[in-house]
Formats: C-alpha cells, structure tokens, sequence
C-alpha cells in the first residue's frame, strides 16, 4: 500500500454531502453521497434501497469505522440518502469475519499466487496450450498505462459487435471522450495488459493494484480473434506482472452468481485457474422494512432468490430475444 493511501486511511474523521459521478449500465449520472471519512456511501434500489461502499471492489483498504457509517446513515437528513440496509464487506484476503454483524459470505474469484510457475503447473493442460496457442498464432503482449493508442484501441474492441456474451454491449458506439473517462478511474495504480496480433489491437486486460491483492476491472477479447485465445495469454501475463510485483491474490469479480451455478464464464476462470474465495460480507438493518427483507433473504436479489433452473431459463429467453431483435435490426 501506498503512503498516500495509508494516510487516507488514517486521516480524521470527515462527514459531508456532495454528489459524486457513478456509472450505471455504462452510462455516467450525478449521484448524491455521504463522504464519511475515506470512503463515499451511496444508496441503491427501488423496493429495498441498500447503502453502499462506492468502488468498494477496489479500494485499498477497508471500511475502519463501520458504526461510524451507521450512525450517520440512520440520522442523515437526505431523503436520496436513506436507506433500508447497510452493507459492505471485508477485503481480500481477510475470510475471518471482524465484526458480529448479520453476515453473509462473497463468492470472490481469486488466485492465491504463490508463484507463476506454480501457478502454470496448476492449470489444465488445454489451458497451458491455449497459451501456447497464443503465442504460436503471432499474440503480442503489451503493458501499457491509458494513452490516445490504448483508448483508440478499447473503441475497435467494443464496437466489433453490439451484442456481448448474449446481452446488449453497453460500451458499443461510445466516442473516445466517453471511453477515456470510462477508464480513467485509479489511474495512478492501474495497467492495461494489451493484446496485438501485428499492429491489430485484439484484446486489453485492465488490472487494479489494491494493495496486497490485484483486481481485474475488465477483460475483453476480440470475438473474431478468439482462434488465437488472446484472454489467456492476457491473464498469463497479469499473474507474471502481479508475481514481480510481489502481490499474492488476482481476483476477478464473482465466482458464483447468486444461485445462477455453472456458466461459461465460471468455467473460464476455473480453467485459467480461479478458485471461490469466500469474503465476509455484512448487512446491518437500518430501518423495520430492513430487517424484514434480510429475515426473508430479499436483500440477495433475484439471482439469490430464483432457483438454479429459472435463472438458466430466464439467461436462455433473454438471449434468444436479443438475438431476433439483432436479425430485425441489424446495425
């Protein structure tokens, strides 16, 4: 961790009001927040509005004063501000739970990097060969930070289709101006792993440091170069930077989804040699409705609610749909 970030750690405590841009579904909007000390606190949802810790996933150290937060957000007298529950969680690697809050626990993809060989020797061996691949099928790879080259590169990456992985592809069209503050965010500890074929931009990794674990922010392959397997030669060479860098945990979003199971995209990480970490997450009520709606497991969302067969149900029609609104719209 940097000295910087160890002394807003530390710094005194600091309450106030002030509105913040947050991006939601790719598009960026003013929202209203509670600065409390370090740490930005938003509100979320409609029928249970959920207080919660901004950027969270990737901060460099965790919320130090929970019941600080609390107090704040039970008197605070700005209706956007209030909320029903309370919720943040511990940080990688920490899986013992601090406090004796309601508590549940995050399904965190990780890699414990002990070293990148042992690291490689664990892999699958179709994996080690998709690396191979990579390398045979002429992949070179970049360490970059955001310059005009990479931005210019992330917009030819999103706007080869406007359909991702079965759903609208919120970052298709978007001009260089919206893609650059798209990626602006902890510039001063970021990379942008890139992936060439020739002078062809194919592929970018972006990967947050966070102090004693790294985080991959975003991941996207060219679909028309996925024969060269340019996502494992991209994650091959952040587990080599994080190595060097003496960083133990590479996390990549969730390992699982609620109850949603099996899926293509949990396969890929366990293949690329992801596994569950489980990460203390806690849920404090703030009001009556609250408590009712942790008592009944609303907090969880439809992904935690639904069972596994609806969900895979509700993923197949979605993409069905998407699919003939694209053949009677084609871009």
């Amino acid at each position: 961790m940097s000295l910087y970030s160890e002394a807003i750690c530390r710094q005194n405590t600091q309450i106030g009001l002030e509105n913040i841009e947050v991006s939601v579904k790719g598009k960026w909007m003013t929202w209203p927040a509670l600065h409390v000390n370090a740490n930005y606190l938003i509100v979320k949802g409609k029928l249970i509005k959920m207080a919660i810790v901004h950027e969270e996933e990737w901060l460099e150290c965790q919320l130090d004063d929970p019941e600080l937060c609390i107090r704040t957000l039970k008197t605070v007298p700005h209706r956007e501000l209030k909320a029903d529950i309370f919720t943040f969680s511990q940080i990688v690697p920490e899986t013992s739970p601090k406090y004796g809050y309601p508590m549940e626990f995050d399904s965190v993809a990780a890699i414990h990097l002990t070293s990148y060989s042992d690291w490689w020797e664990g892999l699958p061996q179709e994996t080690r060969k998709n690396v191979r691949r990579s390398q045979k099928r002429g992949v070179g790879v970049e360490v970059k930070r955001l310059d005009d080259d990479v931005i210019k590169g992330i917009m030819d990456v999103n706007n080869e289709s406007p359909v991702r992985q079965g759903r609208p592809n919120i970052h298709y069209g978007k001009t260089f101006d919206q893609v650059r503050k798209d990626h602006l965010a902890f510039s001063d500890r970021s990379d942008f792993i890139c992936a060439y074929v020739e002078h062809e931009f194919i592929g970018f990794l972006w990967l947050i440091y966070c102090g004693k674990f790294a985080s991959i922010m975003q991941l996207a392959p060219k679909a028309s170069h996925h024969d060269k397997r340019p996502s494992n030669a991209l994650i091959a060479k952040a587990v080599e930077i994080c190595e060097k860098k003496g960083i133990s945990y590479i996390t990549y979003a969730m390992f699982n989804y609620g109850n949603k199971g099996d899926s293509p995209l949990r396969e890929f990480k366990v293949r690329n040699g992801f596994g569950e970490m489980l990460i203390p997450r806690f849920y404090i009520p703030l009001t009556l409705w609250g408590s009712l709606a942790i008592k009944a497991g609303l907090h969880r969302g439809l992904l935690g609610i639904l069972p596994h067969w609806a969900i895979t149900a509700g993923v197949n029609v979605r993409a069905l749909c998407y699919d003939e609104l694209r053949r009677l719209r084609p871009v």
